[in-house]
């Protein structure tokens, strides 16, 4: 595959990317802080896709077998932008709308939370499965590498130009904002998919599994299933702040919705540079797991930062303490990506990979939704939304101190031991 094809693949990417950072940067902060709204139901709102997710193993099955139009990907990645980016772009209207008619507002931002949602499931699986057909096997690793990279970066200027945008907010320019973004997401879509597939073109279709098998394929294999439960909670831990940041600046330092934007372009440009260090300096000095034990450590201290700079009202602690948690991600999401390779065995290569994507979705949705709940409760209960906002951090720091004294305990030759094991007794079996 040419370098010009993976940068029109990394524009597919781009263009999903350019619909949540808006939502997870900005509407989560503006419904929470300006409107009043729960945490709960906005986290609940925004985690929709990752609720969808699985939904991904029978839309990956589907445009396998049934091409349209003699494409195989492209109608499908069409659609799902399409979704993605009108859902989106329709979303601040459905919150405002809940907040003058809140039934009739709920009732519109489920719909358009959920068109986003089905379009992002159904944009992602189809352009990865886009990007397998177009590369090689030795191709792939570089070809996720650049769309990973340019995700990132799109990431972090989008989240700069929006916080530029809404320097003076209104209900208003929110609106404008999202409705280009939209647009943007529509446009470097277009440019990334006209012509990039080939039509009629014939493709070598891999086995593909359900999402009850690869949670069985776990199942069966103790180590795998410590390593799904460590995944899970090292996720949800690093992710689950996602939507409480941003509210959570405005609550602590009376921050204007511009600088709690910029935050997640500070947490984007830690996770580039972490992601560029580890690549092409410390995994050569690192085994995967020291490098998964680093990266959780640095992230655990940034949360722990996070939570005292609230709770000593101390705004200088921070930023750093957001750009140590985005650098402790970088690494972890490198090495522990990595370890999730490693704990395959070949012939149930689909298998696991569909059980490590189960458990990155399932700890993204319930780090949000957990994160919301006790954020809510605990600010009820002590009459104090930051008090809240506080005792989420820092039980997501514990909560990764937990993981990382799990992961000394995750063996890579035991869990391939074990599964050379079953191999050989099934044979026995079917020899009987």
């Amino acid at each position: 595959m040419t370098f010009l094809k993976n940068i029109r693949l990394g524009l597919l990417h781009v263009a999903v990317a350019v619909t949540l950072v808006p939502i997870t940067g900005v509407l989560n902060r503006i419904m929470i802080h300006e409107l009043g709204f729960l945490p709960t139901l906005v986290a609940a709102l925004i985690v929709i896709p990752y609720l969808l997710s699985p939904a991904q193993v029978w839309i990956g099955q589907y445009s396998d077998h049934h091409p349209l139009w003699g494409y195989r990907r492209t109608p499908y990645i069409a659609a799902g932008i399409l979704l993605c980016a009108g859902g989106a772009s329709l979303t601040p209207w459905a919150a405002l709308l809940m907040d003058s008619n809140f039934w009739l507002g709920l009732l519109a931002s489920v719909l358009v939370f959920l068109a986003w949602g089905v379009g992002f499931n159904l944009a992602v699986v189809s352009y990865l499965s886009l990007a397998s057909d177009l590369s090689e096997e030795y191709q792939r690793s570089s070809t996720i590498a650049v769309m990973w990279f340019m995700m990132i970066t799109s990431v972090i200027v989008t989240a700069i130009l929006t916080g530029r945008a809404l320097d003076e907010y209104s209900h208003e320019k929110l609106i404008q904002v999202f409705m280009v973004c939209g647009g943007a997401s529509l446009a470097l879509g277009t440019l990334g998919l006209v012509g990039l597939e080939p039509r009629n073109a014939t493709v070598t279709l891999g086995e593909r599994h359900s999402t009850k098998e690869a949670i069985g394929a776990v199942i069966a294999n103790p180590h795998a299933r410590f390593f799904f439960v460590y995944l899970m909670l090292m996720l949800a831990s690093i992710l689950g702040q996602d939507v409480l940041l941003e509210p959570f600046g405005a609550v602590a330092f009376g921050m204007s919705v511009r600088e709690t934007t910029q935050l997640t372009a500070i947490w984007g440009a830690s996770t580039l540079v972490a992601l560029l260090l580890q690549g092409m300096l410390l995994s050569r000095f690192m085994s995967k797991k020291s490098g998964a034990t680093l990266g959780g450590t640095i992230a655990a201290l940034g949360l722990f930062l996070i939570a005292l700079s609230g709770m000593l009202h101390y705004q200088p602690l921070f930023v750093p303490a957001i750009a140590l948690l985005g650098f402790g991600t970088g690494i972890a999401t490198t090495t522990n990506l990595a370890l999730m390779l490693d704990m395959t065995t070949p012939e149930k290569v689909g298998l696991f990979i569909g059980a490590w994507g189960v458990a990155d979705s399932s700890a993204r949705g319930l780090g949000n939704l957990l994160a919301g709940g006790v954020r809510d409760v605990v600010g009820r209960v002590l009459m104090s939304d930051l008090s809240g906002y506080v005792t989420v951090f820092f039980l997501e720091s514990l909560m990764l101190c937990v993981a990382l004294f799990m992961l000394r305990r995750i063996d890579v030759s035991a869990f391939r031991n074990d599964q050379v094991s079953m191999t050989q007794l099934i044979a026995v079996i079917g020899d009987a």
